[in-house]
């Protein structure tokens, strides 16, 4: 045979990810306050989009422009279990605009509202607009937290007056971290200062007198130690304890004992009292507000018997394609630089919403499922989890295992139980011991940690008496797995926590 180019033609399919794929699915896999901040920066960056605020009847002219922009889209209903929701919203309270086919007209932009007049009743102390209101404004009513450091610097300006020794207390205090304990040395101080050392460790020693107790101290022991001075409980037992911490740890009840020179009930009094003591004092001053976990999605019983399941609107961004602009801006534009930028704004605008649209309906065909699969888990607790994998789940609804992972993360649903992320409900299998249907391995874990709650102080159960409680409810499992889960949980050993009720914990 011949050796020689030639030419062949040959078709084949491949996927191209193209920026707006690549889009798409970046969306799916973001939490709601990340949709959220996505879409706030490509409101600033394209002028074609816009917020629906929701309650926009006072201005005329923007709500017809929401209206055309809107007439065509598809509402986002909630999706239901074999039940109908009579109380969904209306089409204009969708959370979700879509305008896929950019239906506008010369006539949806021919009306138009005026702006409502407003009378000299709306002015002054009653309407907030006035011209000589007496009534403090709500931004000069605010007030803040105090801070540890605000707290301490008060207290130092009351207590130190000498220039040099306050300027050291202060030099401190920049090195106080917010649990309140110092994070550099007096050395380092001195030196800085051009001081004495021993200077600046008197002055940390009447810092560390100051309120709350235990601040300015360098560790755990001191920070114990000092708290316990201010109780005036700090005698030679509780010192021996206090530099011992790592036998109190592991529950050393001899050795303490020995070291302590204390019998068992002191002992346990003494450990009491250091549970009662605060090991980061600074830590009452955090006025850090923590952020709770929104909901993505929301269920609740039908009056059937069935689950409704719909999307939180709350979580959901309200965007929308301003077409009155776009044909203001495309009817001004002369050159073909303009033209082009406005073509590919109003095809970004219109993608990020087709998008948005599509990921709400990912998340609700997904959420949904899962209630499906888990249905008995919503019913009667934890215990009832059944095992299930991704692969259950795409194969039900259609999509591939990866989308399916990608809605799953950091995405949340509320049920009567609680909070939890969707990927909670993805548990492993643990063989039957009877041969009958598999156990999640979340609900084996809630199982262990049942049993070892209700374990009686004279009878600590150990994980091989643990694997013998579960064997004989049906669930086959080896010890090392209990251990693990055990671990995992945060649940001490059998040996550990004997010595735990032994104090009386």
């Amino acid at each position: 045979m011949a050796i020689g180019p030639r030419l062949d033609l040959r078709q084949s399919q491949s996927l191209v990810m193209t920026p707006q794929l690549q889009q798409a699915i970046k969306l799916l896999q973001l939490s709601n306050l990340e949709v959220t901040a996505f879409v706030e920066h490509e409101l600033e960056q394209n002028p074609l989009l816009e917020r629906e605020e929701g309650d926009r009847e006072s201005d005329g002219t923007e709500r017809e422009a929401a209206l055309a922009s809107t007439e065509d889209r598809t509402p986002n209903e909630p999706a239901l279990l074999d039940s109908v929701d009579s109380s969904q919203p209306a089409a204009t309270e969708a959370p979700l605009d879509t305008d896929f086919e950019n239906v506008w007209s010369a006539d949806n932009a021919a009306g138009g509202g005026a702006e409502p007049q407003s009378s000299f009743a709306d002015w002054g102390a009653g309407g907030k607009r006035g011209f000589d209101d007496s009534e403090f404004g709500i931004e000069q009513t605010l007030t803040r937290d105090e801070t540890l450091r605000d707290h301490v610097e008060a207290q130092i300006n009351v207590d130190i007056h000498e220039p040099a020794d306050r300027l050291i207390a202060l030099q401190l205090l920049d090195l106080l971290d917010e649990a309140g304990y110092l994070t550099g040395e007096t050395l380092e101080v001195a030196e800085r200062l051009q001081c004495p050392v021993e200077r600046v460790d008197g002055v940390l020693a009447r810092l560390q007198r100051f309120d709350p107790a235990g601040i300015f101290a360098r560790n755990l022991s001191e920070c114990l130690a000092l708290q316990l001075r201010d109780r005036n409980r700090f005698d030679p037992a509780m010192q021996a304890l206090i530099e011992n911490l790592d036998l109190l740890a592991r529950r050393d009840i001899p050795r303490l004992l020995g070291v302590c020179g204390v019998g068992a009930d002191d002992l346990a009094d003494m450990v009491n009292e250091i549970k009662a003591l605060n090991p980061k004092p600074g830590l009452i001053f955090d006025s850090t507000v923590a952020q709770t976990v929104v909901p993505d999605v929301l269920m609740r019983p039908a009056p059937s018997g069935e689950w409704l399941v719909e999307l939180n609107p709350d979580t959901l961004p309200r965007v929308l394609v301003n077409q009155r602009y776009h044909a203001v801006v495309s009817s001004a534009a002369r050159s073909k630089t303009d033209r082009e930028f406005i073509a590919e704004r109003l095809q970004a605008a219109n993608w990020l919403v087709k998008s948005l649209h599509q990921r709400a309906q990912t998340i609700l065909k997904v959420a949904t499922e899962i209630v499906r699969q888990q249905d008995a888990f919503f019913r009667h607790g934890v215990q009832h989890l059944r095992p299930l994998v991704l692969r259950d789940v795409a194969t039900a609804i259609s999509m591939h295992e990866s989308t399916v992972s990608r809605v799953t993360t950091n995405k949340y649903l509320a049920c009567s139980h609680g909070v939890f992320e969707l990927k909670y409900f993805f548990s492993a299998a643990i063989a039957s011991a009877s041969g009958g249907e598999a156990h999640a391995a979340e609900a084996v874990r809630f199982r262990i940690k049942a049993l070892i709650d209700q374990e009686p102080s004279a009878e600590v159960l150990s994980d091989d008496r643990i694997v013998e409680i579960l064997r004989t409810d049906g669930i086959d499992i080896a010890r090392r797995t209990v251990a693990k889960y055990r671990e995992a949980m945060g649940i001490p050993s059998s040996v550990q926590r004997r010595r735990e009720k032994s104090l009386g914990a």
